[in-house]
């Protein structure tokens, strides 16, 4: 299954791997159209800087994810297969536990909607919006055990 990883080193903190994921998860799709929404769109992604360093944070869909485990109403479950966190929007209760213990901060509260926010992979699509968007290939999707380190 592929992941999605980081190359810092690239990563310019340009933010359009936001941009593209607020999009991605807008109603139309469209950068124009998304802004005229009743309810904005936000990104699953954010990218911190420290150090002189851009860091991109999204979900990294634990093997033994701790928000799962402190979700009281069971909204979240671990998909082995796809290996994701999968969120049933109908179960949350939006008591932002999965916030409080993710241990990178990669889960954000949509106050609006009172559900969390975290990294869905572009489930739909073939790739990543924000691997498409990023202009220097700081964010790199491909298998998991293709890795080289």
């Amino acid at each position: 299954m592929k992941q999605l990883y980081y190359d810092v080193k690239k990563c310019l903190g340009c933010k359009s791997c936001e941009i593209a994921c607020a999009v991605a998860h807008s109603l139309t799709g469209d950068l124009f159209k998304a802004f005229k929404e009743e309810v904005l769109s936000l990104p699953r992604k954010k990218v911190l800087a420290s150090k002189d360093k851009n860091y991109p944070v999204s979900c990294r869909h634990c093997k033994d994810p701790v928000c799962v485990d402190a979700c009281m109403a069971a909204a979240l479950v671990y998909d082995k297969e796809k290996g994701m966190v999968l969120h049933d929007d109908k179960r949350c209760v939006g008591c932002w536990m999965c916030v409080m213990v993710c241990p990178y901060g990669a889960i954000r509260p949509n106050i609006k909607t009172k559900l969390p926010l975290r990294c869905d992979k572009c489930k739909d699509k073939d790739e990543p919006s924000c691997v498409k968007a990023c202009p220097t290939g700081a964010i790199i999707w491909q298998e998991e055990l293709s890795l080289k380190v």
